[in-house]
């Protein structure tokens, strides 16, 4: 049994946060839950989390409604910092640990190994606001996972962190995950995604609008990708020239093309070596889940944000 979200709608007076929204997550996986800016994510999350009631719709986990389920279920980590700054780092996350019933003796032992494992044991005596951003993000990680929640629900979760705690938080998802925990969470870092979740929902305007595996996801996308490079570099403009076929970004040393399903991709590359050049890379791809991204929502944002929306406007209780 998973988490099942069914035709879930949420309205904060005129404004539609969600409309109906429906995906499903299996246990044991990792999910990306992905939309821009007020698409309904957090909304969502605080529905599954029975933070907020949805208007209609239901949540079940394991089938059994949310709100039937103990607190101790769920592990939450919000996109704010929710941290008492002036207390010692040992004696916050010993804290949020008896809010769950977890004794002392046995919250000390895994403070202790999930300081050790983040590489900060040292400052387990140190008060929260001596700490950097990033480590606190740390603390408030931990903080969510003490109680050994079934499914664990980050917003956000690598804000903040540089390329060796992002590594870090990675290791700790995929350790939880072969536990079989099952986690969920938003991001606008698609290598993120593309990295460590089976399956995604992004969301638009508070509607889903695609959700599935991730695999699957990319080639509903109805393309392909040829990443292509040449030895000399030359003019690439013949490659306009092949039926349905498209460049697109254009990297440091290479271009990416799309080809259309029910054309071989190899087409390209034999057109290459017809015409005589010297192919040095070339790549077979599914698209990339920021083209999928871009798809299904980026052109409307941009279009919105140009015409629509003041400079520094909010975006309202759906983020």
């Amino acid at each position: 049994m998973s988490l099942v979200l069914d035709k879930v709608s949420k309205h904060f007076g005129p404004v539609t946060a969600l409309a109906g929204v429906s995906f499903s997550v299996e246990p044991g996986r990792i999910f990306g839950l992905l939309g821009a800016n007020g698409a309904g994510k957090t909304t969502a999350m605080r529905i599954v989390l029975d933070i907020l009631r949805a208007d209609a719709g239901s949540v079940t986990w394991q089938g059994r409604p949310n709100t039937d389920l103990p607190r101790r279920t769920w592990g939450y980590l919000p996109e704010e910092r929710g941290l008492y700054l002036r207390m010692r780092v040992i004696d916050e996350l010993r804290f949020f640990a008896s809010l769950y019933g977890v004794s002392e003796t046995d919250a000390t032992a895994r403070i202790d190994e999930w300081l050790e494992r983040f590489r900060i044991p040292e400052h387990r005596e140190r008060k929260v606001e001596e700490l950097s951003k990033g480590n606190q993000q740390k603390i408030q990680f931990i903080a969510a996972i003490l109680h050994d929640p079934e499914v664990l629900i980050m917003d956000e979760p690598f804000t903040g962190l540089d390329p060796v705690n992002v590594q870090l938080l990675k290791e700790a998802f995929l350790a939880m995950r072969d536990r079989g925990k099952t986690l969920i969470f938003s991001t606008h870092q698609m290598e993120q995604v593309e990295e460590l979740c089976e399956s995604i929902a992004i969301i638009d305007r508070g509607r889903v609008v695609v959700s599935g595996s991730v695999r699957d996801v990319k080639r509903r996308m109805g393309r392909q990708v040829v990443r292509l490079a040449t030895a000399d570099g030359r003019d690439q403009g013949w490659i306009e020239g092949l039926d349905g076929v498209q460049v697109g970004r254009r990297g440091e040393d290479y271009l990416e093309i799309t080809v259309p399903t029910g054309t071989d991709p190899q087409l390209v590359l034999r057109t290459a070596l017809q015409r005589g050049e010297r192919v040095t890379r070339f790549e077979i791809a599914d698209p990339s889940l920021e083209e999928v991204f871009i798809a299904h929502v980026g052109r409307r944002v941009d279009a919105e944000e140009a015409h629509l929306a003041p400079e520094g406007a909010a975006t309202g209780p759906a983020a």
